[in-house]
């Protein structure tokens, strides 16, 4: 009979193999959650666009499915009734920005400028909207359904929302959570 004193792992070699197997798991997870698509602008091409003194800000009408605007100069672009689902604007300036009507459907906006920006009757479902700023923004008939927003945004947000979304029929101060 064959009798062992000493385990063959040690619970620390043990330990960092469950910590490794998590990230790899967490990694696949994400891979799978959140594929790289062949549409997804670079960052880089819409900086370009961007720094262009000629170019106009004007992506109105567009079809900017996943588009990335990281660390853009955005301000007092006229994104109206744009399609940005899936639109990424991390670190952008969009202030005073023409917004309305957009579907901004799991688009994510993190630390970005929103202050003065025109979001009536814009549909942001789903969206993720941390650190960003709406102060002055209208929101006037604006669906922020399952929106991931900072509490004081959302409060500050509450003060002037109205209004009734017309494509989606959702109620602006529901949406939000407002008391």
């Amino acid at each position: 009979m064959l009798t062992l004193t000493k385990p063959l792992i040690s619970p620390f070699t043990m330990r960092i193999f469950r910590q490794l197997l998590s990230l790899v798991i967490l990694f696949v997870i994400l891979i799978t959650a959140f594929p790289i698509s062949a549409q997804a602008a670079s960052s880089a091409a819409i900086r370009a666009y961007d720094d262009a003194e000629s170019m106009s800000k004007d992506y109105s009408g567009q079809s900017l499915i996943r588009a990335e605007f990281s660390d853009a100069k955005l301000k007092e672009a006229n994104f109206s009734g744009a399609d940005l689902r899936g639109a990424v604007f991390n670190g952008a300036d969009l202030k005073n920005a023409n917004l309305h009507a957009v579907d901004f459907s799991d688009g994510i906006a993190y630390i970005t400028n929103l202050s003065g920006a025109d979001l009536t009757d814009a549909i942001l479902n789903s969206a993720m909207m941390l650190k960003t700023s709406l102060r002055d923004a209208n929101v006037t008939g604006a669906d922020f359904t399952d929106t991931v927003l900072d509490r004081t945004q959302t409060l500050q947000l509450c003060k002037t929302a109205s209004g009734v979304n017309p494509l989606t029929g959702v109620d602006t101060r529901e949406s939000l959570g407002c008391p």
